[in-house]
């Protein structure tokens, strides 16, 4: 109580602390830097990371695009790439001239050179960067790169993809987080009792979301996924804090004149109720450190800070608002639209037998669909982008005229023979999907002397410890195909080099398939065991966290099975987050009603008066709170043409509705059903009934 007093006592200060903070967070969010790129989250330990490590150290190479040129005569395509050579960060561009002078004719070329690189109408050069993929100055020369190239020129690559992503990122994200803010405005306008009370809101809660976007300066960087979903997430899960405090405040001022006292009241009561509440969201949060594939710990970090603050806000900055802005508020007062819900308790508790049914019968069909959704989730990030953007056209344009979906690279111990090279590139070229190997034995022949080769084409290919080979597939990344292709690669890379590493987007993201596939069951398995610890503490009860867990996981099987039954594809980092954030965020209807339950049958109600009284009370909370968070991620998902962030955003919002819908009528029966061994498995109720 004595923090409830001093809050009440400082609201001035509060206030004034609060505006100070946001300069230095407006600053902190203003020079975080945002990652693009997914790969960069793999573990540091794969052959694929160090592979890279070792091609920026020994090549100087980083970052990797193959630009597909149409309607170009040689002479125009020479003049282009000596311009494109002249990019900052670019370290070199290959290209058919790069291995004869210009005036020899092409025809004269080896034949797997010549087609490697033409086809009728069209060109190809292959462009490496002395820079990572992701990097700020990549992408300016990407941008650069188009500019010089103009329309006949199409250039891929997880450069191009990234660069894409970013622009339309920072275009979509002002958009989007404002249609957050007003349908939630919206929904609070209309479910709650008063006119000016969710501006207010949303003050409190857009200062906690600031200082939180600020505070991640000290991350040094995070996903762009992370700052698209921070902002809308933590407006989400941290509204109901403030509509605790509202009502609790309002109750206070019915039997207390002054309204200090009143809102100290409110206080000391709501902060117990919201840091039980937050614990379980946070919790669900933090699971997601658990992910050796690290974009995890980036979201769980940000997110779960974020819950903190939002807490912290809704106990010091919206009672200070609230109390400085009491006669507005209360003037603007209306009556709630939600009717009583007396008469839906009685019909959900009189059939409940129906909704036990209902239960099992959704139990194993509602799995399955969760569980074919989880395998037919998609890695490839190209996906994720509308059809009409640059890097989309330019893959498209690539397989269309070279058949080239993927770039795979190879880093071969650079003692390793002329002739054991020749012989690797062979047993590659028979490897079903791949194109061609481009290395130095592929152009010169292993009859040839290294050494007879001028520096300006061994450097490109070439270093003291490795020699670099790049293997074009016609196969798409993150396919099948494509990860039985490197197996196959690979099988052949150590028959020859042990030492050998292959490396590319496509070894990548088989990598990061292998991860993630481990991670989910993970994350599954830390959330539900922390969220399960958490609510046998706070309810003292054995029984109770199988029983609100089992409501909750329905909801999420429901969810994440749609998309099976609706013929949808979701991005992989989708069924991994959305399971461990809907758990962590609506559990807390299922507590909400269930504490009440528990206090009615410990004042001596029957098992039905209980359940009834419980669920007509809780409804209009559990429901406000579950449109709450539908309202602040529909728009989103409706809205972004960024598929990872659209299907995130509509499997929260549908999440959040089917959570609710799941606790109002599941939850009741199996509280019916069960009654008996709660009572004998809960502390303090068994004595009392």
């Amino acid at each position: 109580m004595r923090f409830a007093k001093a809050v009440v006592k400082h609201r001035i200060p509060i206030l004034i602390i609060a505006l100070i903070l946001l300069v230095p967070s407006t600053l902190g969010m203003l020079t975080t830097r945002i990652n693009y790129d997914m790969l960069t989250y793999l573990p540091e330990d794969m052959d694929t990371v160090i592979g890279q490590d070792y091609l920026m150290e020994d090549f100087g190479k980083g970052a990797f695009s193959m630009i597909v040129v149409e309607d170009m005569d040689a002479k125009q395509v020479s003049e282009m790439k000596a311009k494109l050579e002249q990019v900052e960060h670019v370290d070199s561009v290959i290209w058919y001239d790069s291995f004869a002078d210009i005036s020899l004719p092409m025809e004269m070329l080896p034949d797997k050179i010549r087609n490697e690189f033409n086809t009728d109408d069209a060109t190809m050069l292959a462009v490496f960067f002395d820079s990572a993929t992701s990097a700020d100055v990549t992408m300016d020369a990407i941008r650069e790169i188009r500019a010089i190239c103009g329309k006949q020129c199409f250039v891929a690559g997880m450069s191009a993809l990234v660069t894409d992503l970013k622009d339309l990122c920072e275009q979509e994200e002002p958009i989007y987080v404002g249609i957050a803010v007003a349908l939630a405005c919206l929904a609070m306008m209309i479910f709650l009792d008063g006119w000016l009370v969710p501006f207010v809101f949303l003050a409190s809660i857009g200062i906690s979301i600031l200082i939180n976007l600020g505070s991640n300066r000290f991350l040094g960087e995070i996903s762009y996924i992370t700052k698209a979903l921070a902002a809308v997430l933590q407006l989400a899960v941290t509204m109901d804090y403030s509509i605790f405090l509202w009502h609790s405040y309002n109750e206070q001022r019915a039997s207390i004149a002054d309204s200090k006292e009143a809102m100290a009241v409110a206080i000391h009561e709501t902060l117990t109720s919201v840091v039980g509440s937050s614990i379980t969201t946070i919790a669900g949060f933090a699971a997601l450190c658990f992910m050796s594939f690290t974009l995890g710990k980036d979201l769980g970090i940000v997110m779960a800070k974020g819950v903190l603050l939002g807490v912290i806000s809704c106990v010091t900055v919206l009672p200070s608002l609230i109390l400085v802005l009491d006669k507005p508020l209360q003037k603007t007062r209306h009556r709630s639209i939600i009717p009583n819900m007396n008469g839906l308790a009685k019909g959900v508790t009189r059939f409940f037998a129906v909704f036990l049914i209902l239960f099992i019968a959704l139990l194993p069909v509602s799995y399955y669909g969760y569980d074919k959704t989880n395998d037919e989730v998609y890695y490839d990030m190209g996906q994720c982008l509308p059809e009409d953007m640059e890097y989309v056209i330019a893959n498209t344009k690539l397989s269309e005229e070279f058949d080239i979906a993927s770039t795979h690279m190879v880093l071969v111990d650079a003692s390793l023979s002329s002739k054991d090279v020749t012989a690797m590139i062979d047993e590659m070229e028979q490897v079903e999907g791949v194109k061609y190997v481009l290395g130095l034995e592929s152009v010169i022949g292993s009859e040839v002397p290294r050494e007879m080769l001028p520096e300006s084409i061994t450097s490109i290919l070439r270093s003291d410890r490795w020699e670099l080979l790049l293997i074009n597939s016609s196969y798409k990344v993150a396919s099948d195909d494509v990860n039985h292709q490197i197996d196959q690669l690979n099988a052949v890379l150590k028959k020859y080099d042990p030492t050998g590493m292959l490396i590319g987007e496509a070894p990548c993201m088989k990598d990061m398939i292998e991860t993630t596939d481990h991670d989910f069951k993970v994350v599954n398995a830390v959330s539900i065991v922390a969220i399960f610890v958490i609510i046998a503490l706070v309810e003292k009860s054995l029984s109770l966290p199988f029983i609100l867990i089992a409501v909750i996981e329905l909801a999420i099987f429901i969810n994440l099975g749609l998309p099976h039954y609706l013929g949808q594809s979701l991005p992989f980092i989708a069924p991994i987050c959305i399971s461990t954030i809907q758990l962590g965020a609506t559990v807390d209807y299922a507590i909400l009603m269930s504490t009440r339950y528990k206090a009615e049958r410990n004042s001596g109600k029957s098992k039905r008066e209980a359940i009834n009284i419980a669920l007509s009370t809780s409804i209009p909370s559990i429901i406000v709170s579950g449109l709450g968070l539908f309202s602040a991620t529909f728009g989103v998902a409706v809205y972004s043409d960024i598929d990872i962030i659209s299907s995130m955003c509509m499997l929260m919002a549908r999440g959040a509705v089917v959570s609710m819908l799941c606790v109002i009528f599941i939850l009741p029966a199996l509280l019916m059903l069960f009654d008996g061994l709660i009572r004998h498995t809960t502390l303090g109720m068994k004595s009392k009934n």
